[in-house]
Protein backbone atom coordinates (compact mmCIF):
# COMPACT_ATOMS: atom_id res chain seq x y z
CA UNK A 1 0.00 0.00 0.00
CA UNK A 2 1.32 3.55 -0.99
CA UNK A 3 1.67 6.30 1.79
CA UNK A 4 -1.39 8.00 0.09
CA UNK A 5 -3.41 5.42 0.69
CA UNK A 6 -2.66 4.26 3.58
CA UNK A 7 -3.05 8.28 4.66
CA UNK A 8 -6.73 8.33 3.24
CA UNK A 9 -6.98 4.61 5.04
CA UNK A 10 -6.20 6.20 8.66
CA UNK A 11 -8.50 9.41 7.90
CA UNK A 12 -11.30 6.86 7.36
CA UNK A 13 -10.11 4.90 10.57
CA UNK A 14 -10.24 7.60 12.38
CA UNK A 15 -13.60 8.65 11.29
CA UNK A 16 -15.33 5.03 12.82
CA UNK A 17 -14.67 6.09 16.02
CA UNK A 18 -14.73 8.35 18.82
CA UNK A 19 -11.11 7.97 19.68
CA UNK A 20 -8.13 5.44 18.10
CA UNK A 21 -5.08 4.12 19.84
CA UNK A 22 -1.79 4.22 17.62
CA UNK A 23 -1.28 0.44 17.75
CA UNK A 24 -4.85 -0.14 16.41
CA UNK A 25 -3.49 1.91 13.71
CA UNK A 26 0.03 0.25 13.58
CA UNK A 27 -1.99 -2.97 14.20
CA UNK A 28 -4.27 -2.54 10.79
CA UNK A 29 -1.41 -1.26 8.10
CA UNK A 30 1.18 -3.51 10.06
CA UNK A 31 3.62 -0.35 10.15
CA UNK A 32 5.80 1.13 13.47
CA UNK A 33 4.59 3.41 15.71
CA UNK A 34 7.03 5.88 14.34
CA UNK A 35 5.26 5.53 11.22
CA UNK A 36 1.98 6.42 12.98
CA UNK A 37 3.13 9.41 14.44
CA UNK A 38 4.73 10.62 11.34
CA UNK A 39 1.59 9.64 9.24
CA UNK A 40 -1.02 11.59 11.88
CA UNK A 41 1.54 14.79 11.79
CA UNK A 42 1.37 14.94 7.73
CA UNK A 43 -2.46 14.83 8.03
CA UNK A 44 -2.36 17.51 10.84
CA UNK A 45 0.18 19.56 8.54
CA UNK A 46 -2.45 19.54 6.01
CA UNK A 47 -5.38 21.01 7.70
CA UNK A 48 -6.79 17.99 8.98
CA UNK A 49 -8.41 18.72 12.50
CA UNK A 50 -6.77 16.13 14.78
CA UNK A 51 -6.76 15.80 18.67
CA UNK A 52 -5.10 13.90 20.81
CA UNK A 53 -5.57 12.97 24.70
CA UNK A 54 -2.42 11.47 26.65
CA UNK A 55 -2.68 7.65 27.35
CA UNK A 56 -6.30 7.31 25.20
CA UNK A 57 -5.26 7.96 21.20
CA UNK A 58 -6.49 10.51 18.51
CA UNK A 59 -9.84 11.76 17.90
CA UNK A 60 -10.93 14.13 14.69
CA UNK A 61 -12.37 17.35 15.61
CA UNK A 62 -16.14 17.35 16.53
CA UNK A 63 -17.89 18.34 12.75
CA UNK A 64 -15.26 17.45 10.12
CA UNK A 65 -16.14 14.65 8.08
CA UNK A 66 -14.88 13.61 4.72
CA UNK A 67 -16.27 13.34 1.46
CA UNK A 68 -18.74 10.81 0.43
CA UNK A 69 -16.12 7.55 0.51
CA UNK A 70 -16.27 5.01 -2.80
CA UNK A 71 -15.86 1.35 -2.56
CA UNK A 72 -13.39 -0.59 -4.71
CA UNK A 73 -14.48 -3.95 -6.02
CA UNK A 74 -13.18 -6.16 -2.66
CA UNK A 75 -15.11 -4.42 -0.64
CA UNK A 76 -18.30 -4.35 -3.19
CA UNK A 77 -17.68 -7.73 -3.17
CA UNK A 78 -18.07 -8.39 0.62
CA UNK A 79 -20.87 -7.34 0.84
CA UNK A 80 -22.70 -9.51 -0.89
CA UNK A 81 -20.80 -12.22 0.95
CA UNK A 82 -22.15 -10.20 4.13
CA UNK A 83 -25.59 -9.73 2.60
CA UNK A 84 -26.07 -13.61 2.42
CA UNK A 85 -25.15 -14.14 5.60
CA UNK A 86 -27.45 -12.14 7.22
CA UNK A 87 -30.12 -13.79 4.86
CA UNK A 88 -29.20 -17.23 6.75
CA UNK A 89 -28.93 -15.91 10.70
CA UNK A 90 -32.88 -16.05 11.61
CA UNK A 91 -33.97 -12.61 12.76
CA UNK A 92 -36.15 -10.35 10.27
CA UNK A 93 -34.99 -7.25 12.17
CA UNK A 94 -31.51 -7.71 11.36
CA UNK A 95 -32.13 -8.25 7.43
CA UNK A 96 -34.40 -5.39 7.57
CA UNK A 97 -31.90 -2.82 8.48
CA UNK A 98 -29.15 -4.52 6.54
CA UNK A 99 -31.32 -3.97 3.42
CA UNK A 100 -32.42 -0.11 4.09
CA UNK A 101 -28.52 -0.03 4.60
CA UNK A 102 -27.42 -2.03 1.29
CA UNK A 103 -30.06 0.46 -0.53
CA UNK A 104 -28.18 3.98 0.33
CA UNK A 105 -24.32 1.94 0.12
CA UNK A 106 -25.89 0.50 -3.81
CA UNK A 107 -27.00 4.02 -4.73
CA UNK A 108 -23.38 5.16 -4.75
CA UNK A 109 -22.16 2.11 -6.84
CA UNK A 110 -20.35 2.50 -10.45
CA UNK A 111 -22.61 0.77 -12.59
CA UNK A 112 -19.65 -1.82 -13.10
CA UNK A 113 -19.46 -2.39 -9.51
CA UNK A 114 -23.80 -2.99 -9.59
CA UNK A 115 -23.23 -5.11 -12.39
CA UNK A 116 -20.48 -7.57 -10.65
CA UNK A 117 -22.67 -7.15 -7.22
CA UNK A 118 -25.62 -8.83 -9.38
CA UNK A 119 -23.56 -11.15 -10.96
CA UNK A 120 -22.22 -12.34 -7.16
CA UNK A 121 -25.89 -12.06 -5.74
CA UNK A 122 -26.53 -15.03 -7.65
CA UNK A 123 -23.62 -16.63 -7.52
CA UNK A 124 -22.67 -16.80 -3.55
CA UNK A 125 -24.94 -19.00 -0.66
CA UNK A 126 -24.33 -19.57 2.94
CA UNK A 127 -25.02 -23.29 3.98
CA UNK A 128 -28.50 -23.96 4.11
CA UNK A 129 -27.97 -27.36 6.00
CA UNK A 130 -28.97 -26.31 9.42
CA UNK A 131 -32.02 -24.09 10.00
CA UNK A 132 -31.94 -21.20 12.21
CA UNK A 133 -34.60 -20.41 14.90
CA UNK A 134 -36.74 -17.34 13.26
CA UNK A 135 -37.02 -14.18 15.76
CA UNK A 136 -37.50 -10.43 14.83
CA UNK A 137 -36.77 -8.59 17.96
CA UNK A 138 -32.68 -8.21 17.31
CA UNK A 139 -32.82 -4.59 16.14
CA UNK A 140 -34.74 -3.40 19.32
CA UNK A 141 -32.19 -5.13 21.68
CA UNK A 142 -29.34 -3.28 19.74
CA UNK A 143 -30.70 -0.23 20.57
CA UNK A 144 -31.40 -1.32 23.81
CA UNK A 145 -27.62 -2.19 24.36
CA UNK A 146 -27.00 1.36 23.41
CA UNK A 147 -29.17 3.14 25.26
CA UNK A 148 -28.59 1.08 28.31
CA UNK A 149 -32.90 0.83 28.07
CA UNK A 150 -34.03 -1.58 30.84
CA UNK A 151 -36.83 -4.44 29.30
CA UNK A 152 -39.83 -6.15 30.09
CA UNK A 153 -39.48 -9.73 28.81
CA UNK A 154 -42.13 -12.75 28.61
CA UNK A 155 -39.86 -15.69 28.25
CA UNK A 156 -40.75 -19.32 27.63
CA UNK A 157 -38.18 -21.91 29.38
CA UNK A 158 -38.30 -24.93 27.47
CA UNK A 159 -36.14 -26.73 29.77
CA UNK A 160 -38.00 -25.96 32.15
CA UNK A 161 -41.27 -25.72 30.26
CA UNK A 162 -42.48 -22.81 32.06
CA UNK A 163 -43.09 -18.84 31.14
CA UNK A 164 -42.11 -16.03 33.62
CA UNK A 165 -41.92 -12.76 33.38
CA UNK A 166 -38.83 -10.48 33.93
CA UNK A 167 -37.51 -7.05 33.73
CA UNK A 168 -34.02 -7.43 32.51
CA UNK A 169 -30.62 -4.91 31.52
CA UNK A 170 -29.66 -6.19 27.86
CA UNK A 171 -25.75 -6.23 27.50
CA UNK A 172 -24.84 -8.32 24.39
CA UNK A 173 -26.02 -10.56 21.20
CA UNK A 174 -24.46 -13.23 19.95
CA UNK A 175 -25.18 -16.35 17.30
CA UNK A 176 -24.76 -19.60 18.27
CA UNK A 177 -25.24 -21.50 14.79
CA UNK A 178 -28.91 -21.86 14.71
CA UNK A 179 -29.81 -18.81 17.20
CA UNK A 180 -29.51 -15.20 18.29
CA UNK A 181 -28.94 -15.25 22.07
CA UNK A 182 -29.29 -12.40 24.18
CA UNK A 183 -26.66 -11.87 27.24
CA UNK A 184 -28.59 -9.47 29.98
CA UNK A 185 -28.62 -8.72 33.93
CA UNK A 186 -31.59 -10.41 35.16
CA UNK A 187 -33.74 -8.10 37.84
CA UNK A 188 -35.68 -11.44 38.90
CA UNK A 189 -32.79 -13.49 39.55
CA UNK A 190 -29.91 -10.96 40.29
CA UNK A 191 -27.04 -12.47 38.06
CA UNK A 192 -26.40 -12.24 34.36
CA UNK A 193 -28.45 -14.75 32.31
CA UNK A 194 -28.70 -15.69 28.74
CA UNK A 195 -31.83 -15.68 26.29
CA UNK A 196 -32.88 -16.80 22.96
CA UNK A 197 -34.36 -14.16 21.24
CA UNK A 198 -37.06 -16.45 19.52
CA UNK A 199 -38.06 -18.02 23.31
CA UNK A 200 -38.62 -14.54 24.15
CA UNK A 201 -42.62 -14.46 23.25
CA UNK A 202 -43.33 -10.42 23.91
CA UNK A 203 -41.34 -7.65 25.02
CA UNK A 204 -41.97 -4.14 25.98
CA UNK A 205 -39.27 -1.11 25.79
CA UNK A 206 -39.34 0.58 29.38
CA UNK A 207 -37.85 3.99 28.65
CA UNK A 208 -36.05 2.94 32.12
CA UNK A 209 -32.32 3.46 32.06
CA UNK A 210 -29.99 1.13 33.80
CA UNK A 211 -25.98 1.98 35.09
CA UNK A 212 -24.15 1.60 32.28
CA UNK A 213 -21.51 -0.85 32.33
CA UNK A 214 -18.41 0.75 30.75
CA UNK A 215 -15.86 -2.03 31.06
CA UNK A 216 -18.85 -4.97 30.00
CA UNK A 217 -17.79 -6.89 26.87
CA UNK A 218 -18.38 -10.33 26.08
CA UNK A 219 -14.89 -11.99 25.19
CA UNK A 220 -14.41 -10.97 28.84
CA UNK A 221 -18.16 -12.36 29.82
CA UNK A 222 -17.41 -15.85 27.93
CA UNK A 223 -13.63 -16.07 29.57
CA UNK A 224 -15.13 -15.42 32.98
CA UNK A 225 -18.37 -18.01 32.58
CA UNK A 226 -16.39 -20.76 31.00
CA UNK A 227 -13.23 -20.56 33.80
CA UNK A 228 -15.34 -20.74 36.70
CA UNK A 229 -16.93 -24.05 34.96
CA UNK A 230 -13.54 -25.94 34.51
CA UNK A 231 -12.37 -24.95 38.22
Amino acid sequence: MDRLTRLTSILIQLQSKKIIVAKEIANRFEISLRTVYRDIKTLQDAGVPIGSENGKGYFLVSGYHLPPIMFNEKEVNTLVTAQKLIQNQGDNSLQNDFSALLFKIKSVLKEFQKEHYEKLDSRIAPSYQKTPFQSNSLSDFKNAIVKNEIVQITYHSIHKNEISERKINPLGVYFSNTAWVLVAYCNKKKEYREFRLDRITNYKLTANRFDNIPDFNLTKYFIEKYQSKLT
